[in-house]
């Protein structure tokens, strides 16, 4: 094995522990505890007489692993043959389970609502609102729930919803200003799947994907009251559209007849909703520091709520590197930078956008700047913890010194490809693509850089 392939193979290794560690199945299996008298949820009890359904609903990238949790948690108990459920999922995640229903609402790789979605969630909504008093519902969101659920507002139709979505995301719109607009034309988000329930608990359990973890933001928050209001989405519209024909009529008469705003207390009704976080980017770095200490290498954590923009993000971490390796950045070799969060790549820069995702673009990046020199020994790696990066099937990128000679011998110049927002591309080419299947799981990128 090459030095380079080495470094390589030390900053994946880094990186897969940390994603293991939010590995859903294993994060809801822990979160429950049943007896045939009690079911524990992340430390709320309820009281079990044995005539209690519990439904499990919900939707995220990492829904069949947490599904699977929730049936691994109750293999055995007497409430096993009073469950069932049905959560969204990509349909690359779908897989048989016992009770729980994995529904294939969008393909893999196209992260957008679907007609599948629309039908998907009002099975949810129409399971949800048939409970008895005395019925538990679990929810199990995680990262692309927003997508997975969608679930119009009267006039506004999917298509409508799809076409501002894209808008959004092509004009640089941050995570929350899209999810500030989606929830103001659902029926689902912003606290209305709470709403519409039933029964007399519901516990949502959050692998969380956005900076901070806000509750209200996570999936649109489909079991939080929503802060937001359609005035506020109004604003985030006329920001970023210069023509305002570019938005469907129905989705400004819908934000302008101010018909969605839902009070915070109908949220809750006559059902107790707790909303409880079990995993997070947070999570994901601290496994990956402990497996880099483990390893010999002194850390530099960046922290885990890193956003700013992909490129940007990419020519940091190679100047951080840069200045380590001369003795003048934090840190004596062998060092490991861990970085988490979520830049954004602004495809208004460009007309003619090309295929990648944010964590190819930080390695396209990181290349461009480190052209000249001398990758002996650095190992730069950006990855999407859920094995997703744009509308490709790469979780990210690898940049290490083989990848540098390769780009040089073909020549390839990534000036082009960088500016036209087309990593996929340029780093197949050079081998600097890093694949690995969806994962189940997503708390957002995770970033490893090593400089030995």
């Amino acid at each position: 094995m090459s030095e380079a392939s080495s470094v390589s193979e030390r900053a994946l290794q880094i990186w897969k522990a940390g994603v293991k560690a939010v590995d859903s199945e294993s994060l809801v299996c822990n979160a429950i505890q049943v007896t045939d008298h009690e079911l524990t949820v992340c430390g709320h009890s309820i009281s079990l007489q044995g005539h209690e359904n519990l439904l499990v609903v919900g939707a995220g990238k990492a829904g069949s692993g947490m599904a699977a949790g929730v049936e691994a948690a109750l293999n055995g108990a007497l409430l096993e043959q009073r469950t069932s459920g049905w959560v969204n999922v990509p349909a690359d995640c779908v897989r048989p389970l016992s009770h729980i229903h994995l529904y294939p609402a969008r393909p893999a790789s196209l992260n957008e609502p679907t007609a599948e979605g629309v039908y998907g969630s009002r099975q949810i909504l129409q399971k949800i609102s048939n409970l008895k008093q005395d019925d538990i519902c679990l929810v199990l969101i995680s990262g692309g729930g927003s997508a997975l659920l969608p679930a119009p507002l009267p006039p506004v139709t999917l298509e409508d919803k799809q076409s501002v979505t894209r808008l959004l995301m092509s004009s640089g719109a941050t995570i929350q200003e899209l999810n500030c607009v989606r929830k103001q034309i659902s029926q689902i988000k912003g606290g209305r799947l709470a709403a519409a329930a039933t029964c007399g608990t519901l516990i949502t359990l959050i692998i969380s994907d956005v900076v901070g973890d806000p509750l209200d933001i996570i999936a649109s928050g489909p079991t939080v009251p929503d802060s937001s209001t359609p005035t506020e989405a109004l604003e985030i519209l006329n920001r970023f559209v210069s023509d305002p024909q570019q938005v469907p009529d129905s989705i400004w008469s819908v934000l302008k007849a101010d018909q969605t705003s839902l009070p915070a207390q109908a949220v809750s009704g006559q059902t107790k909703v707790l909303n409880q976080i079990i995993g997070s980017n947070a999570t994901a770095l601290e496994a990956a520091k402990k497996k880099a200490e483990e390893a010999g290498y002194e850390i530099v954590s960046l922290g885990s709520e890193n956003e700013g923009t992909a490129s940007g993000t990419g020519i940091e971490l190679a100047e951080l590197c840069l200045k380590i390796r001369g003795g003048e950045g934090p840190g004596s070799k062998p060092v490991c930078i861990l970085s988490g969060g979520e830049p954004v790549v602004d495809l208004s820069s460009t007309q003619n956008p090309g295929k990648g995702g944010r964590n190819q673009e930080v390695v396209l990046a990181a290349l461009q700047r480190l052209w000249e020199e001398d990758l002996a020994g650095i190992c730069i790696l950006s990855g999407g913890t859920d094995g997703e990066d744009g509308p490709t099937d790469a979780a990210g990128g690898i940049l290490d010194s083989l990848v540098l000679q390769r780009a040089h011998a073909l020549p390839i110049d990534p000036a082009p490809f960088l500016k036209d927002h087309n990593s996929y591309p340029c780093l197949a080419q050079v081998g600097g693509l890093l694949k690995t299947g969806a994962t189940h799981t997503n708390v957002m990128d995770l970033r490893v850089a090593l400089v030995e």
